[in-house]
């Protein structure tokens, strides 16, 4: 079997990092990281081949997950996004000139908040389906179903501890750089 990027470092990074490091924490610590890269590798190139950019992904799918209709504030999305207002704002501009997104009339008249257009639906929803298609072949070519399920209940049970100490994580996917 190939080994893997942190198999292959992890002797030379041990012997510089303080004494009493646990080697199996560290070595499932930043392997967790690489693939967490991974995956977003895997989006960039899922969102690229559908016109968009991560960022654009994200904020199609906090659109689709707000409910119906799918429409939210820019507060509200930037908070989601966990990105500033600059950024939301361009980003609104840019899905709303592709088409992807309406600006509607606030009730309040002080924020004008957007909604998902059907394009913006369909393309989010190609997108998303090329994602998850890459990520199936990738894990099928790994792992069978029994050691995925195997693998699902230790994430599972890893993510109750760390949520146990500093709360629940984000349902949103999070983008390096926002």
């Amino acid at each position: 079997m190939e080994q893997d990027s942190v198999g292959a470092g992890l002797g030379a990074w041990l012997r510089v990092m303080p004494a009493g490091v646990d080697p199996d924490v560290e070595a499932a610590r930043q392997r967790i990281g690489r693939l967490s890269r991974q995956f977003e590798q895997v989006l960039e190139r899922a969102a690229a081949a559908h016109d968009l950019t991560p960022g654009d992904w994200q904020a199609l799918s906090a659109l689709h997950r707000s409910g119906e209709p799918p429409v939210l504030t820019p507060k509200e999305l930037g908070d989601l996004l966990g990105v500033t207002s600059g950024t939301v704002s361009v980003r609104i501009d840019r899905l709303a000139r592709a088409g992807l997104v309406d600006r509607v009339a606030a009730a309040d008249g002080r924020s004008r908040p957007v909604r998902l257009t059907r394009k913006g639906r369909a393309r989010w929803a190609a997108a998303t389906r090329q994602r998850t298609e890459d990520e199936h072949a990738l894990f099928a070519g790994a792992l069978d179903s029994a050691r995925l399920a195997a693998l699902n209940a230790l994430l599972g049970d890893l993510l109750v501890r760390f949520e146990t100490e500093f709360g629940k994580s984000s349902t949103m996917d999070t983008i390096r750089g926002g």
